[in-house]
């Protein structure tokens, strides 16, 4: 039996998948609270869990591109806060902003992880 080996998402998927959580991320975060929203239970952890899944696609979808990469992601949680600042229905926190940091930096180690166990070793 052959055995045919599953195919990875190209770099193009991996982007679509990063901008389409971008995206999905702005839209829940400026959206009014009196609408049922997904939750894990604790505001701060929303923004942990949402931007460590944004990173880890950033990740993938933009290797190589490192620190412009993890600050533009803290970048892109300020410019969210300033948007939910303008909201009348919402309010911009520094707390959510270090939340968002806190979950990029679990995507980055979660990255380093995973490219220093999956390169190929040298045998000596």
């Amino acid at each position: 039996m052959i055995a045919v080996p599953t195919p990875t998402p190209t770099p193009l998927r991996w982007r679509l998948l990063f901008w389409g959580c971008a995206a999905a991320l702005l839209v829940l975060s400026l959206m009014p609270p009196s609408q049922p929203l997904p939750t894990t239970g604790w505001d701060k952890a929303n923004h942990m869990l949402g931007f460590a899944v944004l990173g880890v696609l950033g990740g993938r979808a933009y290797a190589g591109r490192g620190w412009p990469l993890w600050i533009g992601l803290v970048g892109y949680g300020g410019v969210i806060e300033l948007l939910q600042g303008q909201t009348g229905y919402r309010e911009a926190d520094w707390l959510d902003l270090l939340a968002d940091g806190v979950g990029v930096a679990a995507a980055m180690a979660l990255d380093w992880l995973v490219r220093r166990f999956s390169a190929p070793r040298l045998r000596a």
